[in-house]
């Protein structure tokens, strides 16, 4: 077989369809909200549920494959990335968002091998946006190609990150001081759609310049990142040193030259990692 992954990917598409399915449904509904670490870390019966439906349906196909997933890591599952084919996965990325019935609420799933991501899922299920890419085969947007808007000078950008409470004060402020670092450049403006996996998709394809982020997860980066790549765009850590999947933290942008021009001015602050228990 030339491409031993690509069952598996249309696997990951179908599933991600039903769970996009199931969220368009619990929208319609009355939304059980449970608070995690903080009153503004969420986490909704939906999430479980689809998360759920995503793990049973793949390991009946692949038994042998690992997983990490946002909500049995919450549960206390591990979240060590091995060489094992892993489908780590975000249920509802954009949890607030979906509370909140905001439209940027997206499932995301990317495919690892000896720690390297193969594919990358990411669905927009309100806008009904099915993001796709496989390494080496390009980025799609409901099968059509897309990619990075190729914009190189950071005073034309749009940026996108996100912003909230951070129990820790100095966190806070370097957060704040790292937003008006960016818009002082100045760029066009920054925006904060709410959903880590839906703003890689719209650097992906063009929508924005630039995504910067400390503090998220896995989950939140491996599909996107996987479309990131193959639009044409550049990934990276925030130091501007390599891209790693487990280090909670990232700079996606359209051109090298936009990447490291804010990894240059922002400051990081500790975030732990996801493959330690710190």
């Amino acid at each position: 077989m030339d491409d031993p992954w690509m069952e598996c990917m249309d696997h990951c598409i179908a599933v991600t369809k039903e769970a996009g399915k199931m969220i368009r449904e619990a929208l319609q509904k009355d939304i059980s909200i449970m608070q995690k670490s903080s009153p503004v870390d969420l986490v909704t019966e939906t999430d479980q549920k689809v998360e759920a439906l995503i793990i049973s349906s793949i390991k009946k196909k692949y038994p042998t494959h690992s997983f990490i997933g946002e909500e049995s890591v919450a549960a206390g599952a591990p979240s060590i990335l091995t060489d094992s084919p892993t489908w780590i996965i975000d249920p509802i990325d954009g949890t607030t968002n979906f509370v909140h019935r905001f439209p940027f609420v997206s499932v995301s799933i990317g495919f690892t091998v000896n720690k390297e991501i193969e594919f990358g899922v990411v669905y927009s299920c309100i806008e009904e946006k099915m993001y796709t890419a496989r390494k080496g085969k390009g980025a799609f947007c409901n099968g059509v190609p897309i990619k990075v808007s190729g914009q190189e000078d950071i005073t034309k950008s749009m940026v996108l990150t996100e912003m909230g409470f951070k129990s820790d004060l100095q966190h806070f402020r370097t957060m704040m001081a790292n937003m008006e670092s960016i818009l002082t450049i100045p760029v066009h403006g920054i925006r904060a759609p709410g959903s880590a996996a839906v703003n890689m998709c719209l650097v992906a394809c063009g929508a924005a310049d630039a995504y910067y982020h400390i503090g998220i997860h896995c989950w939140d980066m491996a599909g996107g990142a996987a479309i990131i790549r193959e639009a044409g765009g550049v990934i990276m850590d925030i130091t501007g040193g390599p891209f790693d999947l487990m280090s909670r933290r990232l700079v996606t942008a359209s051109s090298k030259a936009i990447a490291e021009h804010i990894a240059q001015k922002i400051q990081p602050f500790p975030c732990g990692r996801d493959d330690t228990e710190d």
